[in-house]
């Protein structure tokens, strides 16, 4: 009833856990069964090893939280010896979120993702740029039309580019990002925000700016995904702010294919059970038998 297709990886239901907010699961298995869920994106890949951001990483906000944490990732050779080997006893769709500051850092870490047991790779676009002075590859879309073509002439899995909400125009984004290739799009990622410290007056990140995410970014996400989904014609998960059914829901009702859900799960471990489990409700009350009979009526 609630099976949804993603690029010919079928996912049991439509709720995914986003990057960066769900490790690789192993975190979470003590609160639920992980093979419940429609799939897992892990924690954002690079070729190397990385600690991440210092100082403060996460500071709540009214709505919401912001973060600072900077990619912190095992990179991608224990990825694939260690958290992959984890994941794929969860029995769910294992989606690797990829990052890189060069085309380079992208296309090595593709490079060894493409023979390994996952079934789709998301390109993070939101990473700095070192060459183009820490500008993100998602904000202007020529860079990321050049960076998506690049990675898809040699990627062998379905490849899904998550777009940023900080893009100069989102819809020309998501229809340059299709037009080099992409298979699928997620989005949104975090919007760029910032808080300060009265007290010691000083940015609370030593960054200066984060990302924020939660309930607080759900409208401006929701429009997003509705542009993109009727300007593109590949899949699209939706995210951003999502963090009960109806939530979900709402995304599916202006096209997006599956969602994910990202910062509710600090809020409450086990949130995506409550997701599943209300859509499921939803379609009985509501005679749904597919979601599809729903999908895109906005």
């Amino acid at each position: 009833m609630t099976k949804v297709d993603l690029c010919g990886v079928v996912l049991k239901n439509p709720v995914i856990a986003a990057s960066g907010t769900f490790g690789f699961g192993e975190e979470y298995k003590e609160y639920f069964d992980i093979a419940r869920l429609g799939g897992i994106s892990g924690k954002g890949l690079t070729i190397s090893e990385k600690q991440g951001n210092d100082g403060i990483r996460v500071y709540e906000s009214r709505g919401g939280m912001l973060n600072s944490v900077g990619l912190q990732n095992p990179g991608i050779d224990r990825y694939i010896d260690v958290e992959l080997k984890g994941m794929i006893k969860y029995n769910t769709a294992i989606i690797a979120n990829v990052g890189g500051s060069t085309v380079e850092e992208y296309m090595a870490a593709i490079e060894k993702l493409n023979n390994e047991a996952i079934d789709i790779i998301e390109l993070n676009i939101s990473c700095p740029n070192v060459l183009c002075g820490g500008m993100a590859f998602g904000i202007k879309s020529k860079v990321a039309y050049d960076v998506v073509r690049k990675v898809k002439s040699i990627c062998t899995k379905p490849l899904m580019v998550k777009l940023s909400p900080n893009a100069e125009d989102i819809v020309d984004m998501a229809y340059k990002c299709c037009e080099a290739g992409a298979d699928a799009l997620s989005l949104v990622n975090t919007f760029k925000g910032m808080a300060v410290d009265i007290h010691k007056r000083k940015p609370i990140f030593n960054n200066i700016y984060a990302g924020v995410s939660g309930p607080a970014i759900k409208p401006m996400a929701l429009r997003m995904v509705h542009e993109v989904c009727k300007a593109v014609n590949v899949p699209v998960v939706g995210m951003g702010g999502i963090s009960t059914f109806e939530d979900a829901i709402e995304f599916i009702m202006v096209g997006a294919q599956a969602v994910g859900v990202g910062t509710a799960n600090f809020i409450k471990p086990d949130i995506c059970i409550d997701i599943i489990e209300g859509i499921e409700n939803y379609m009985i009350k509501e005679g749904i038998k597919d979601l599809s009979e729903i999908r895109g009526i906005i």
